[in-house]
Order: structure tokens, then sequence, then C-alpha cells
């Protein structure tokens, strides 16, 4: 298909995912015909103290079950697992379950050789939480997590009589010196859209351009949500959602925009 036949053609969209989770989200965009701005609004690093994870690691056999809540926690802990001697198969064996918060949670476990046992309908760690309170009730739940991780997962868990061990496996920061170009022509209303993959992309963008600005920019420019949790962080802003993924993937979010400008022409046209 031609580049102007496409979906997506003449749309500028700004990225603000870390550089390397962009890379499945700029490609599907740009099948679609959009031109990708890349603005990072956050990094992941490792816990500043491994010995909290290194701890838990090496007692998995004492965990019913494992809550992975991003393809984040999936790399950091296997790759720490790979760093002690930690066989993959430790966190697999026939009475543990494993849940991944979504789709593209699920596959990066199924890449490592993990069976996966529950999938979020939803895609949130929320979600995933409250879908599964009656199976996780009395027994121990590890959960692998960022240190901005959402509060109400555990809480929810543990609500529903869980056991719940909570541990840092990676950090996720504040992208420091933003390209001023790009948030120059952001501020001038120079893109279509700008995806916010989690509530702390976004915080860091609102930091970086402004609160008295956000709410003045979100009519101009679309927000897209990769989900519930970040469009609600969003609209705590006072900014407006303008397309909210149904699935939390790459693919989820290029087909939730293509929807959303397709509706919206459909509407002008009809006008």
């Amino acid at each position: 298909m031609d580049r102007d036949n496409k979906p997506l053609a003449g749309k500028r969209i700004v990225v603000t995912r870390a550089p390397e989770q962009a890379q499945e989200l700029t490609r599907a965009l740009e099948r679609l015909g959009a031109q990708v701005i890349l603005l990072p609004t956050v990094s992941f690093t490792p816990p500043e103290d491994w010995r909290q994870l290194d701890e838990q690691l090496r007692r998995l056999d004492w965990f019913d079950a494992i809550l992975f809540l991003s393809k984040n926690a999936t790399k950091f802990i296997f790759d720490r697992c790979a760093q002690l001697g930690i066989k993959c198969e430790m966190l697999q064996s026939s009475n543990r379950f494993i849940a991944a918060v979504g789709p593209a949670t699920a596959r990066a476990l199924e890449e490592k050789g993990i069976r996966v046992n529950y999938v979020s309908e939803k895609g949130t760690g929320e979600a995933l939480a409250h879908e599964l309170r009656a199976s996780l009730a009395g027994r121990r739940v590890l959960l692998p997590r960022s240190d901005r991780g959402d509060e109400r997962v555990p809480q929810a868990l543990r609500e529903a009589g869980a056991e719940v061990t909570e541990v840092i496996a990676y950090r996720t920061m504040e992208t420091t010196n933003l390209d001023a170009e790009i948030l120059s022509r952001v501020r001038r209303a120079e893109a279509d859209a700008i995806v916010f993959a989690s509530p702390s992309a976004f915080q860091n963008f609102r930091a970086a351009i402004g609160e008295a600005e956000i709410g003045e920019l979100s009519p101009r420019v679309d927000f897209v949500a990769i989900g519930p949790t970040t469009a609600r962080s969003i609209r705590e802003a006072g900014a407006r959602v303008a397309v909210q993924a149904e699935e939390a993937s790459a693919e989820g979010l290029a087909h939730a925009i293509v929807n959303h400008y397709q509706n919206h022409s459909a509407t002008a046209r009809r006008a």
C-alpha cells in the first residue's frame, strides 16, 4: 500500500516510551503511515540494592504464584536469574501459578519457555488482582514490580486473602534533558498525538511541559493512553484522553489510534 493511502498517513505521533521499548510500537505506527517522533520520558534501571530480590529468587519454591505486571518485570527477573545461576525452570513448577498483566507480558514469558496460566482480560495490574481474587486466596504470591508500582495491586490481593511478597525488580526513572526542540514542537501542537504507556511516562512529560500547560495542550493534541490506569493518571491531571487502547500492547495502541482517526474522519464527513 502506498504510504499516502495508509490509515495514519500524514499523522505525526510522539512516542514517550523508553528507547528499548519503543521499537515495536514505532514499527507498527510507521507501517500504518505515521511519522513517529521519539521523546522518551522514562528509563528503567536495576534496583539500587539487589539483596531483597535475590533473597526471593533463591526461595522460589516457597511461592504458590508469581504475578508479572509488565514486560520490564519479566526482563529484569530473568536477567537477574541468569546472573545468579538460577535456571528459568525454577520459575515454573506443576503447582506454581503464573499470571501476566496482558498479552505482551505473556508473550515475553512464553519466549523464555514459561507457561502462563492466566492473562488479564483488561491488561492492568489492578484488573489482574481483582480477576484472580478467588483463586489466590490463602496462597503465597510473589509480586516483582517497579519502585513506582500501583499500590492498589498488592492491596487488592491482600484484601482477597493472599499472602503477598512485594519486591522491587527494577526502578522507573525520569529521563533528564528531554529534547528541547521536540518539546517546543509539542507545545506548539505540531503533533497529532502523544502516546503514554504508563502513568510515569505521563507524569514526567507533565513535569517537563508544566502543569499549567497540560490542560491547554490536550484539546489540541490527542493524548493516547495504553490502558485505564494511565488514562486515569492523565484525567486526574485535568487533561483529556482522546484514545484509550483496549489491549495494552504495541498493536493494541496502533489499532486504537487508527480507529480514533477513522471515526473522526467519518464524523467530519457526516457533518
